[in-house]
């Protein structure tokens, strides 16, 4: 069917175009930006390459100044840092000294006391060794806990302070007569905490690997530990984190006494 033929307008006599019902979407489509942007931005002022290189100039020293304050500082920290360190070995050496001093004059006490009185009875020696009051020696096992590899990527799994406490008490729960870690004896009164990033028995930092001294009957404390929900928990860290946990037998065994130990406020008797 052929199209109607245009018909001229009636006052201008020019024949209309097929689209001119569609004048709205032609003048969107050919004017995208709007009329008055276009009118601002035609009166802005053109850009002064001058004022930016002077911008990125200043933005340069800045950045310069700033690296440059950081570098001064970094010494300064550094230096605070090691002094930090060194007042920390100097008290923990003058602890252990303290320590080691405690323990001399318990020695002399006991045997002081061993001298005076009639006879120590065996069931106060075995109390005091149970307290950790004296030094014990026997047969047991060392276990030795540590943290994961370092993986590619991401931090390794760490041993936490709630880790060893729980495996402290699987030992006592499979029978153990005395435990130690890292040479450092535990009794009743013994504080295992974490700070930050390291782990303290009894406020002294212990550096990993942990090994755990137990005297007992070897052959039933670690296959009884293996019962204890601290075994549970470790075989469950060993097998999920990586997590070293190793379980020896020793002949014998040697763990001093804990010098922490003493009486504050009990009196004898009267």
């Amino acid at each position: 069917m052929t199209p109607p033929a245009s018909t001229p307008d009636a006052e201008s006599g020019a024949v209309p175009r097929p689209d001119a019902s569609m004048d709205l979407l032609t003048s969107i489509t050919r004017t995208a930006v709007d009329p008055d942007y276009e009118a601002v931005a035609g009166e802005r002022p053109p850009r002064r390459p001058a004022l930016t290189a002077v911008a990125l100039a200043l933005a340069a020293v800045l950045v310069t100044m700033a690296a440059a304050m950081t570098t001064r500082q970094a010494p300064v920290a550094q230096v605070e840092r090691e002094q930090l360190i060194a007042r920390v070995q100097s008290a923990e050496a003058q602890q252990d000294q303290a320590r080691r001093r405690v323990a001399t004059l318990d020695e002399q006490v006991r045997r002081a006391e061993a001298g005076s009185l009639p006879s120590v009875s065996s069931q106060q020696v075995a109390a005091e060794a149970m307290a950790g009051l004296r030094p014990v020696v026997g047969p047991g096992i060392v276990v030795k806990v540590d943290d994961a590899p370092a993986p590619a990527r991401g931090e390794p799994a760490r041993v936490t302070d709630q880790d060893l406490r729980r495996l402290v008490n699987g030992l006592w729960g499979a029978g153990a007569e005395a435990i130690a870690i890292n040479g450092h004896r535990l009794s009743s009164r013994t504080a295992i905490r974490g700070a930050g990033s390291a782990i303290t028995v009894d406020y002294r930092s212990l550096g990993h690997p942990y090994q755990l001294e137990a005297i007992g009957d070897p052959r039933r404390l670690g296959s009884a530990l293996n019962e204890t929900p601290g075994g549970h928990w470790w075989t469950f860290l060993k097998d999920n984190y990586r997590l070293g946990y190793e379980v020896t037998i020793a002949d014998e065994l040697r763990l001093d006494a804990d010098p922490g130990l003493g009486t504050r406020l009990a009196e004898p008797e009267r």
